[in-house]
């Protein structure tokens, strides 16, 4: 087993040990940690771990196929107090936080796949067609941002809501527990069975970001005039496995808060609320296997952030974005202080990604 860390700082001391559990488990050939590293339950955020035969769901975590999308308008990102409450008003309208007033049609994607077990299949057309193109709440957002030219980008933070928590809950519950995570085994029944609903999750995440890309270009044509350039989408899952071949051996790569890397391939790294993302391309580095980091990633957990950080000291933190300011008291564990320093673990992991372009945020909309 080999162990790999790109760090922007020092290990809390329960990380560290969190990350040794899961290094030391059975079946384990390698361990990257990302800068952005961060404690979450059985399996740290920000971690990539390769086995050779075994899944663990933890090490993907609940939002299966949680990812990021970015596309850039044929426009000028100076925007008016005016066109931001239009903008905010259309967004409220198509893209609750939560879940439509009436189930959507999903796409044949997805309705031409079933589930593994008919009571996710129950489930998928309930909650998940009242909860798809929805945003979510924590740290999903829908940014509009501005580049170095002043050009308008919309950048927008999903996963597969209840659904991706419903997979994952679902084969734990068939997983065997041992020393580490529990885990399936990728050549059994149960397995195979987590890796197809798995990819039907991927799918929903994935379309549901498309869904509300589309969405949100229709309120931008009524407000500032202007399309989106199909040719500048990009879009990135942060929570999988897959088999793919590193250091000459075929692994089973989960990735639970990290983007892949492959050489020339593109990626987001978002910042904070408040904060500067960019835009990467991959290096293809064998030791990080092929990853690089999802975001910033949290320096205080929510209850902490609420009790250090004042509405007022919120607002000081967004001065120049717009958002909506009744929001503040509900939104203040997302200030940019609650998260680490973006441009440190753009520093930290240089040797895996290239930064390609820098967006600084104008406008941000998210669920309290």
């Amino acid at each position: 087993m080999t162990l790999r860390m790109w760090l922007a700082q020092p290990l809390p001391r329960e990380v560290a040990a969190a990350i040794e559990r899961l290094a030391q488990s059975e079946d384990v050939a390698h361990v990257a940690i990302m800068p952005d590293v961060h404690l979450a339950e059985d399996v740290c955020i920000g971690t990539v771990v390769a086995t050779r035969s075994r899944l663990f769901p933890a090490a993907v975590g609940g939002d299966i196929g949680c990812g990021m999308a970015a596309v850039r308008f044929g426009a000028d990102a100076r925007i008016d107090e005016r066109q931001a409450a239009r903008l905010l008003a259309g967004l409220y309208r198509a893209v609750p936080t939560v879940r439509h007033a009436h189930k959507q049609d999903l796409p044949a994607a997805l309705t031409d796949r079933r589930l593994s077990d008919p009571s996710l299949d129950r489930l998928a057309a309930r909650d998940g067609a009242v909860e798809f193109a929805t945003l979510g709440r924590g740290n999903h957002f829908i940014e509009f941002q501005r580049d170095a030219e002043n050009r308008l980008w919309l950048m927008l933070h999903s996963g597969s809501r209840a659904m991706g928590q419903a997979i994952r809950d679902f084969h734990l519950r068939r997983a065997w527990r041992g020393g580490g995570p529990s885990f399936l085994d990728a050549d059994s029944e149960d397995g195979r069975a987590y890796l197809g609903d798995l990819q039907w999750a991927l799918a929903y995440a994935d379309e549901s970001r498309r869904a509300m890309v589309g969405a949100i270009a229709g309120i931008v044509a009524q407000v500032l005039g202007a399309s989106a350039e199909e040719s500048s989408f990009i879009s990135c899952h942060h929570n999988h496995v897959g088999a793919e071949e590193h250091l000459g051996e075929r692994l089973w790569v989960h990735r639970k808060g990290a983007i892949r890397a492959r050489e020339g391939e593109p990626g987001i790294v978002p910042g904070s609320m408040g904060t500067e993302s960019y835009l990467v391309e991959g290096r293809g580095v064998a030791e990080s296997l092929c990853s690089t980091s999802h975001g910033a990633g949290r320096a205080m957990s929510r209850s902490e952030a609420r009790r250090r950080i004042t509405v007022r000291a919120f607002e000081g933190e967004l001065r120049g974005v717009y958002y909506d300011h009744r929001l503040g008291e509900r939104l203040r564990d997302e200030a940019p202080s609650a998260y680490k320093d973006v441009r440190a673990v753009l520093r930290a992991e240089a040797e895996l990604t290239r930064i390609e372009r820098v967006l600084r945020p104008v406008l941000s909309y998210k669920g309290a």
